[in-house]
């Protein structure tokens, strides 16, 4: 099936996506800690929520259009 492979790649793709938006927000929870902050940074709530969203995307290409016995 053609989509399928397009669909897998964009997967691929969009892992790279959150894989970035993960070290983001570690680098900002790095800082946070370095200035000292006790709060978790809203920046940093952001950017996982983004990575959670991706990964969901990544997660939907992958099994939406797969018959249901595979």
């Amino acid at each position: 099936m053609p989509g399928t492979a397009r669909h897998d790649d964009l997967a691929d793709r969009l892992d790279a996506i959150a894989e970035e938006l993960s070290d983001l927000a570690l680098d900002v929870l790095r800082r946070a800690v370095d200035r000292g902050d006790a709060a978790r940074p809203a920046e940093e709530k952001r950017l996982s929520q983004a990575r959670r969203a991706v990964e969901k995307a990544a997660h939907l290409l992958r099994t939406g259009d797969r018959p249901a016995d595979e």
